[in-house]
């Protein structure tokens, strides 16, 4: 099955069932259809071929969705960068793919048109929004958005075939430059599928997201709602947490999902406690784990909501969900391998971990393990790895985790942050749990910083809640009291905010 037959599937079956709401658009499934498919054509004549890439950088909107199932009923692979890219990581990402078209708007015009000049296997730019243009050199077309809508709506005929490629998911680059994340049509159907199963989804199902669609998971609930046939409720951001609010309810929201930052800021909002979302059925969390102080203020403030931690990468999207009638139980675990997938430790020489609470790497096979990164072949040898039979590769997450008895996953930290001091491993992400017992630590970070004596000393970064009183030698105390000693930070630092990826995940590059 290709990926855009979801939406074709829907559009025959229900042409005027709602499928996207954004700002004042509000579209069927017919309309998505009849619009990617004109795009489609547009594309086609404007050069595009079978199997080239097509970069989308647009906001949060219809038209960003409209671009992403044209690109793919073109036959192409698509692309979405964070349209707050800076052009000199635009102009490589698009040379690094070679994108044969780029589908943008006039707000990021500036950007844009430095990156598409120094780009000369694009084709074609397709531009929503007004801007003048005159005196513009570009290499390719320029064509204005109600104009690539106006070729015909019928669907292409396309050859693609479900081993090809779909999407290149474009990381956020903090070991160098981005790696394009090379997803097939099969893999992306098989993530799809396995995410819905255990999420429960129906037809009447309504995701309000809010996160990029540049990063996978904000991708993936446009992608999933029209397998099963639902409504996207699309968000530019999480900026103003108000006005989410009351878009869940205004839109009678069945399903959220969030990362960590989210629900910090939304169990710090006056009057949280008060609200009541009658329809909301579910949450969801990835991105990183979920603190347990965390899971447990949200199960009083959201009693019948249900919550699904869930853990997973670019590399493979998903990897495991926590059953929610085990989140009171095992609160601090991220589940277990979700459906048509197996999860499995190995040791530093790649021995298969067998004994419980043995800290190791872990594996993961399945159809939703990616092809590996696009261009780069010694990379992709690192994450994919022969498996148990002649015929397959796993793929080697680089994170450390630990699996109890019964199959479930507790993560400790990834393979390269962990830090040494005083020759003991220590796990930033434990001391970050003791962090997060704090009701005024809203995030920390916790790396290891070069010392003579200790080889690593630890360091904490730390963001406190607006008027809080709370100083560094009471988060010293803090942690003596709720920490091994040699896991007692030597270093701490209050900060006004902690640098972000453009997913909007915490990271320590930059600190």
């Amino acid at each position: 099955m290709l990926v855009q037959e979801f939406l074709e599937r829907n559009a025959e079956r229900s042409p005027d069932r709602e499928a996207l709401v954004s700002g004042s658009d509000r579209l069927t499934y017919s309309d998505l259809e009849n619009r990617a498919n004109s795009l489609a054509h547009t594309l086609l004549e404007e050069g595009v071929k079978y199997g080239d890439r097509i970069a989308v950088m647009m906001d949060n909107t219809a038209a960003c969705v409209v671009a992403i199932w044209a690109a793919l009923k073109a036959g192409g692979i698509f692309l979405v960068i964070n349209p707050t890219t800076k052009q000199n990581k635009v102009e490589y990402i698009l040379n690094d793919c070679r994108a044969s078209a780029l589908i943008t708007q006039s707000s990021r015009w500036k950007t844009v048109s430095g990156a598409v000049a120094g780009t000369p296997s694009i084709k074609c730019t397709v531009l929503a929004g007004r801007i003048n243009l005159s005196g513009e050199n570009m290499p390719g077309e320029i064509v204005p958005w109600d104009e690539a809508l106006s070729s015909p709506g019928r669907r292409p005929d396309i050859r693609t075939i479900d081993i090809d490629l779909a999407s290149l998911v474009y990381t956020s680059g903090t070991t160098g430059n981005p790696k394009g994340v090379m997803m097939t049509h099969r893999n992306m159907v098989s993530a799809s599928t396995s995410i819905t199963t255990y999420l429960e989804n129906v037809e009447n199902d309504i995701i309000l997201n809010a996160l990029p669609l540049s990063f996978d998971y904000g991708l993936y609930q446009v992608i999933m709602a029209a397998q099963f046939g639902g409504k996207v409720v699309l968000e530019r951001s999480f900026t103003y947490p108000y006005a989410v609010i009351n878009k869940l309810k205004e839109e009678e929201v069945t399903g959220f999902p969030i990362v960590p930052t989210m629900l910090t800021i939304l169990l710090k909002l006056k009057g949280i406690a008060e609200e009541r979302f009658e329809h909301l059925r579910y949450i969801t969390n990835t991105a990183a784990a979920l603190p347990v102080s965390h899971i447990k203020a949200f199960r009083r403030f959201f009693p019948d909501v249900t919550v699904y931690s869930m853990y997973g990468l670019t590399e493979c999207k998903r990897v495991s969900y926590l059953p929610p009638d085990m989140i009171d139980i095992k609160p601090a675990s991220v589940g277990r391998g979700m459906p048509n997938e197996q999860v499995y430790l190995v040791d530093e020489e790649g021995n298969r971990i067998e004994k419980p609470g043995t800290p190791g790497e872990l594996v993961v096979r399945g159809g939703n393990v990616s092809r590996g990164y696009w261009g780069k072949p010694e990379e992709t040898a690192r994450i994919l790895r022969e498996g148990k039979y002649p015929w397959e590769k796993v793929l080697y997450t680089g994170d450390i985790f630990k699996m109890d008895e019964d199959g479930y996953l507790y993560f400790i930290s990834r393979k390269d942050d962990i830090i040494k001091s005083r020759g003991e491993k220590v796990s930033p992400r434990e001391i970050e749990n003791v962090l997060y017992m704090l009701d005024d630590v809203m995030e920390a970070v916790v790396t290891g910083v070069p010392d003579e004596l200790l080889g690593e000393a630890i360091k904490v970064y730390v963001r406190l809640t607006d008027g809080s009183g709370l100083t560094e030698k009471d988060i010293l105390r803090h942690c003596a009291a709720n920490l091994e000693d040699f896991m007692v930070p030597q270093l701490i630092e209050l900060r006004d905010s902690l640098p972000r990826t453009a997913s909007g995940k915490i990271t320590k590059k930059g600190i």
